[in-house]
């Protein structure tokens, strides 16, 4: 039997979901863009960006076009890429575990990720040389090694003899993250005053400080490492069933394992750098997409992009017009949806067990 057996052709239903999931963040995008403490009609909004492309289709102002294209689009933007990464990064490890309540925040790679970005923050003007030579990729790439060296350690930490435990795993990335808790605090511990300002950024989440450029770094180190996280979708199917079971039908185990567990952390510690620790996401949004259409990861991985695209920016939109003109974190309106969701799948995992 090959992977090739596993892969159902996809149907005109499942196709339609992700047209219709795809149709469905454009729109919620666009309403987005409108909405907040500063209006923009519709029209107006739409005039804007037909005057990028050189059509003039009504007036506007110069302050609605500045409020659109510098503060709200860019971050728009980057809840989609963020909210996407989560969701494929979760989708990629609970297939690789074989375990829904597994997530990136769980395991320990949210924490991990911002363990390594809060260091670069706090002591990396103490390396000037480093700044000099990354550049704006420093703190992603700080965020990412953060949370591949704890994806790592918990794996190893959970396995035996190629198998892993998924109670341990649990709880090996519990300890990790209390432990990333310690070491954060230890950091602020000896930071200035605008470093303690920006560990409320790490703690609850926010996509506010969005800019043009960290959506250029997130495209580049979220987009492609997701598409080749989709591409494992015949090896994640084979999985499913064991691995002894996916090593005869010739998939190379190992080499999934590296692949998904380095992408997944670069997706991350990418994410985490540039919006915070947000958590939730990674568990609800793939789980919801098995629960509606199925297990076939050629559907769940990009459902799953989608979907945690839509969710982020909706909570976002939320974040901002809940308690108009102030913002809440962003963090707090993922955690008031992912926690209720968490509490039912363990209960339901007991009944099945029972």
């Amino acid at each position: 039997m090959s992977t090739q057996t596993l892969v159902a052709p996809k149907t005109k239903k499942q196709n339609r979901l992700l047209i219709i999931l795809f149709l469905g963040l454009l729109i919620l995008g666009f309403c987005s863009i409108c909405l907040g403490a500063f209006q923009i009609p519709f029209s107006h909004a739409l005039s804007i960006f037909m005057h990028q492309f050189g059509w003039d289709l009504g007036t506007f102002t110069q302050q609605e076009a500045n409020v659109l294209l510098q503060i709200r689009l860019p971050r728009i933007v980057l809840a989609m890429l963020v909210g996407g990464g989560l969701g494929i990064a979760g989708a990629a490890l609970q297939g690789l575990f074989r375990n829904p309540l597994v997530e990136p925040g769980l395991i320990g790679v949210s924490s991990g990720g911002a363990l390594f970005a809060v260091i670069f923050l706090v002591f990396g003007s103490s390396f000037v040389w480093l700044e000099a030579i990354m550049g704006v990729f420093g703190l992603p790439l700080f965020a990412f090694m953060g949370g591949l060296i704890n994806t790592v350690l918990v794996y190893h930490l959970a396995s035996k003899s190629g198998k892993t435990d998924i109670s341990l795993l649990i709880l090996a990335g519990v300890a990790l993250n209390a432990l990333c808790g310690a070491l954060i605090g230890l950091a602020i511990f000896y930071a200035d005053d605008a470093a303690l300002r920006n560990f409320t950024f790490w703690t609850l989440g926010d996509v506010g400080g969005a800019t043009w450029a960290k959506v250029q770094v997130a495209s580049l180190l979220i987009l492609g490492p997701a598409v080749l996280v989709s591409w494992q979708f015949k090896s994640l199917n084979a999985l499913a069933i064991g691995e002894s079971e996916a090593f005869h039908m010739g998939v190379d185990v190992q080499k999934v394992k590296y692949i998904l567990l380095l992408m997944s952390a670069l997706i991350v510690g990418t994410g985490v750098s540039m919006t915070g620790t947000i958590g939730f996401v990674g568990l609800v949004v793939p789980h919801l997409i098995r629960l509606l259409y199925g297990a076939d990861h050629r559907l769940v991985l990009p459902g799953a992009f989608l979907l945690g695209a839509i969710l982020l920016t909706l909570a976002d939109l939320l974040a901002r017009t809940v308690v108009m003109p102030a913002e809440m974190p962003i963090g707090i309106i993922t955690a008031m949806i992912g926690a209720p969701f968490f509490i039912w799948l363990i209960m339901n995992v007991k009944k099945i067990r029972t």
